[in-house]
């Protein structure tokens, strides 16, 4: 099994350890803390993103399909209720390279496995796109 620690340091502020890599993250609460390090949510956008990236470079190495230089944009709506929830995340990612439809669709079906996205309650939205032979800078 995984470990990962977070550390409560005060002041609303947090830091997370990856132990056997010596890894930190600082987290913060947007609301009552300084609003300037990851947020919770961000995270949780982040993990699912970046989940969905690489299920999808998994299948671009096997495949030799080139990803890089692929940019994910993530927003949230809900944040802003009195009791925050996250309704719909909306994921877009943005392939610099124009590729075969059946590239496409391995990269997208490779997507939609990524089992964080499996993980998420059918409460909270997951609405995803695909821009393909368009750069955007990250």
């Amino acid at each position: 099994m995984y470990r990962l620690k977070i550390k409560y340091d005060g002041d609303q502020h947090a830091t997370a350890l990856d132990a056997p890599h010596h890894n930190e993250l600082a987290i913060d609460c947007p609301f009552t803390g300084k609003g300037v390090e990851f947020s919770p949510a961000s995270l949780f956008g982040i993990s699912l993103a970046s989940c969905m990236l690489l299920s999808m470079g998994a299948v671009a190495q096997r495949d030799q399909i080139n990803l890089k230089g692929t940019v994910v944009d993530i927003a949230f709506s809900g944040m802003d209720k009195r009791f925050p929830h996250v309704d719909t995340i909306r994921i877009a990612f943005w392939v610099p390279q124009r590729l075969e439809e059946t590239e496409r669709l391995k990269l997208e079906r490779a997507a939609a496995l990524c089992p964080i996205r499996a993980s998420i309650d059918a409460e909270t939205e997951v609405k995803t796109t695909f821009h393909y032979g368009t750069a955007k800078a990250a």
